[in-house]
Formats: C-alpha cells, sequence, structure tokens
C-alpha cells in the first residue's frame, strides 16, 4: 500500500511546492482578505460607527454637502434620511396656525379658528 501524502496549500506549513506559483498567490489572495478585514475593522473603530450595529442605539449623523445638509438617524431598526437643501419654499397656500417656542425649549402649536376653516370650506363647495 503507497503511503498518502497530505497536500497544503500555502508556504505557512512548510510544505509548499516551490514549483508551483499557484501556492504563492493562495497565499497572497488570503493575506490580501486578512489585510482587508483588519482595515474595514479600524476604519469602523476609528469612525465611531459601533453603534450603528447595535440595534437598540439611536444614532444621527449629520453630513453636510454642497446644496445643504444631510441628517441620517437610525432609531433601533428604522433607518430615515432627511435632505435639506439651502433653498426658500415658496408658492401659495392658506396659514393653518401659530406655532410657539415656550421657555424650556418644547414648541406648541395652535391651529387657527376652525370656525373660520369650516366657512371657507362651506363657501368653496
Amino acid at each position: 500500500m503507497k503511503p498518502t501524502r497530505r497536500r497544503n496549500l500555502g508556504l505557512i506549513n512548510g510544505q509548499g511546492d516551490d514549483n508551483n506559483p499557484l501556492s504563492i498567490m493562495a497565499n497572497l489572495f488570503e493575506t490580501g482578505l486578512v489585510f482587508a478585514l483588519g482595515f474595514m475593522v479600524s476604519l469602523v473603530s476609528s469612525m465611531n460607527l459601533t453603534d450603528m450595529l447595535n440595534p437598540d442605539a439611536k444614532v444621527t449623523v449629520t453630513t453636510e454637502r454642497k446644496d445643504g445638509i444631510q441628517v441620517l438617524v437610525k432609531d433601533g431598526k428604522k433607518t430615515t434620511i432627511r435632505r435639506m437643501t439651502k433653498n426658500i419654499g415658496e408658492g401659495e397656500g392658506h396659514r393653518l396656525g401659530v406655532a410657539y417656542k415656550l421657555e424650556d425649549g418644547s414648541v406648541i402649536y395652535v391651529p387657527e379658528n376652525d370656525e373660520k376653516q369650516d366657512s371657507t370650506q362651506k363657501n368653496t363647495q
């Protein structure tokens, strides 16, 4: 019975084939994968993005762009992206009410008198 020799790819085990150039390429590919994974881990940790992987965390990322600001808000599994531009909106419309900002920072919306709105809706129908 002929003894079987176990073949390993790569030079790490010391049993690499010196005549086979593919064994060197396999080692280079594996080394590249290790470096790419290390680069990705260091990038995530240096940018403090580990909270993005936490399903219970609320994360807000603000990015300034040429045309305005982009705000990414991740709350649990829900992710929303809001883009705000520097352009001022214009158009026609009607007043719905008044918003007041209190001393504690909260905002209260007070709608207009409903009698005025009801009468204008009846006149238009």
